[in-house]
């Protein structure tokens, strides 16, 4: 906005993100529900988002990327792989190593979590094409997604 001083502007931008941030937080009933009917925990989820069936990913590399100690990233990957969910072996570059990686029915409980979590909430289906062709544009300035699902 024209002639908006940088105290209107962060005042502004906080209002914006606490109305945001309240939606999500009031919506989350709804995302919890997927997580129930899958029987996952909100670690559970995080961790089938980081995984994939090729490559995987060592141990240490998910502490790091789950911001917790190797212990706690060993009780979420025992947690999937107790449940057919991932797969831990060996790294083919360090026998010492643990590389996670995620099974064929881990694949297809992340597609359902996605399919579930990326469902909109009634809310943001009572705004109009316009509105949401704008809030679209502005998520998509905030954060570019690598592909064209946003996933």
């Amino acid at each position: 906005m024209a002639g908006t001083s940088p105290r209107g502007k962060d005042a502004l931008a906080a209002e914006a993100w606490r109305r945001c941030f309240n939606f999500f937080m009031r919506t989350r009933g709804q995302r919890d529900r997927v997580l129930e009917r899958l029987d996952l925990t909100p670690n559970d989820a995080r961790a089938l988002a980081s995984l994939d069936q090729a490559e995987g990913k060592v141990m240490r590399a998910l502490a790091e990327e789950w911001a917790c100690d190797a212990s706690n990233a060993t009780w979420v990957v025992d947690r999937l792989e107790s449940r057919g969910l991932a797969a831990r072996a060996a790294d083919p570059e360090d026998r010492r190593v643990k590389r996670v990686t995620l099974t064929a029915r881990g694949a297809k409980v992340r597609r359902q979590l996605h399919e579930g979590m990326y469902e909109p909430p009634p809310e943001l289906l009572q705004l109009d094409m316009a509105e949401l062709e704008q809030l679209r544009s502005i998520f998509e300035r905030l954060l570019p997604t690598p592909d064209a699902k946003g996933r």
